[in-house]
């Protein structure tokens, strides 16, 4: 197995320079600081669904003045339509965010990914702090107002994943991607939990102030990066990654193969690849390639999952269990804890076996028990933290894989010859299927939850991991075979 050689005395660590760790922190917070917005959207739920319900109908109501006026003026009749419409724009967002992430990709393919990463993040700030900060401030509460902004928002926000993962991928090569990009994808746990941190540090003051102090830190991100990301190491004189590791003893086979495994590929076709500025593939092509359609459908079941978590984990600890909002939001950080354990350790033995499917199937199968012990966890904190920690190791952790070391390996294929002009259309094909699977997932959460109850929830997460493994069980017998003829 070449696994073990990947990292012999360094060797993929020896090319680093100052520039591939900039590189490396930038792309991490600018998209965590995408995440950390959304997330207090997560965060501050039932502080905007006791605004925008009547007083009488809401002890925790706040900041309501003057009463007689509101009473008669609010959104919904009752908690409940407030929490369905809060599930609908968890949705309407997801939505807009996965055609977002399929234009996005396109785009970033072609013009240069720091102006458009750095216009996503400032303009998606400032939708941010129209729709919680503003309209607060004005009193102005609409409902299509707030759908309106929340599907801009998902537009804007889809130019973050793609950019950033195609930025890695231009500086970092095949060689260590699991363990990197696992840690690496810890960006968007990171953002969780510094949005959970950010809301509930300021919610004493009124949930507007959570939506403000995180566009602010979000607006300040997109303007440093306009002025501080390299987008490849060409742009400073240095070698593409994809031709220096060309250069050298390939030491392990690619981790996505076009070729049967029964003979060896002809690499020599590779050599004629000395285009500096390759074009840009299409669309189709992308889809094309080997692996894209079945991880894309396999992300779009565990996104869901991962998402629902990511959306409804606080409200649902202070709606089943009677926990303050604040004390929800911080113990919900345990859950993203375990996701970027999980996506760095997995991401490490995929990188030692040199594959991916069957250390992704090992802890779907694993994340199936992990979500039948938390659906039964009892009404103690500590007990709770240990299992939603756990719950996100198994989750998270391979969805932080095939949303970063997966979309990277697709996007560098034989097929397009390591081309960075494929990476961000890949990238995007992959996670805005996934959003499509976390879209329709939110509302029926909501749909589920009201009708049935959260242990209904839960069966319905287990019943979307199982789909995962579905998906990528062709895969895992076509890697598993390999492994075999390899020994």
């Amino acid at each position: 197995m070449a696994g073990p050689n990947t990292f012999q005395s360094g060797a993929w660590t020896s090319r680093f320079t100052h520039h591939h760790i900039v590189v490396f922190l930038l792309t991490f917070f600018s998209y965590s600081l995408l995440h950390a917005s959304r997330k207090t959207f997560s965060n501050v739920k039932v502080s905007i669904s006791s605004q925008w319900t009547p007083t009488y109908l809401n002890k925790t109501a706040v900041k309501l003045e003057p009463i007689e006026l509101w009473n008669n003026s609010h959104l919904f009749p009752n908690a409940e339509e407030a929490t369905l419409f809060l599930g609908t724009l968890d949705t309407i967002f997801l939505f807009s965010y996965a055609v977002g992430l399929f234009i996005s990709g396109i785009i970033g393919d072609r013009f240069n990914m720091r102006w458009v990463l750095s216009f996503g993040m400032c303009s998606s700030a400032v939708v941010v702090f129209c729709f919680g900060t503003l309209t607060e401030w004005l009193h102005f509460y609409n409902k299509w107002f707030y759908c309106s902004l929340w599907i801009l928002n998902g537009l804007l926000q889809s130019t973050g994943w793609p950019c950033v993962v195609a930025v890695m991928g231009n500086w970092f090569g095949k060689a260590g991607r699991g363990v990197i990009f696992g840690l690496w994808s810890a960006c968007a746990s990171v953002g969780n939990i510094l949005g959970a941190c950010l809301a509930s540090s300021v919610l004493q003051y009124g949930y507007e102030y959570a939506f403000l102090l995180t566009a602010s830190v979000q607006f300040a991100g997109g303007i440093i990066i306009f002025f501080g990301l390299l987008i490849s190491p060409e742009e400073i004189g240095l070698p593409e990654i994809e031709k220096e590791e060309s250069s050298e003893d390939d030491p392990c086979r690619p981790l996505i193969n076009n070729e049967s495994e029964d003979h060896e590929p002809n690499y020599s076709i590779q050599e004629v690849s000395t285009i500096h500025q390759p074009k840009a593939i299409s669309f189709y092509q992308a889809c094309c390639l080997p692996g894209v359609i079945l991880y894309s459908l396999a992300y779009a079941c565990l996104k869901l999952v991962n998402y629902s978590f990511f959306f409804w984990l606080p409200f649902y600890l202070s709606n089943n269990f009677r926990w303050k909002e604040a004390e929800a939001d911080k113990l919900s950080i345990w859950y993203d804890v375990g996701g970027i354990i999980g996506g760095t350790l997995q991401g490490f033995i995929s990188d030692m076996l040199q594959k991916r499917a069957p250390v992704l199937a090992g802890s779907l199968l694993l994340a199936i028990g992990s979500l039948v012990g938390y659906s039964r966890s009892p009404n103690n904190k500590a007990i709770n933290a240990f299992l939603m920690t756990v719950t996100g190791f198994f989750i998270g952790g391979p969805s932080n894989m095939i949303s970063a070391a997966i979309s990277a390996d697709l996007g560098h294929q034989e097929l397009v010859q390591g081309s960075s002009e494929a990476l961000a259309t890949v990238t995007g094909i992959v996670d805005g299927t996934g959003s499509i699977g976390a879209a329709m997932g939110q509302f029926l959460v909501s749909l589920i939850q009201d009708n049935l109850g959260w242990m209904w929830v839960f069966y319905f997460f287990i019943l979307m991991t199982s789909c995962t493994i579905v998906f990528i069980s062709p895969l895992i017998v076509k890697e598993i075979r390999s492994l075999v003829l390899r020994r």
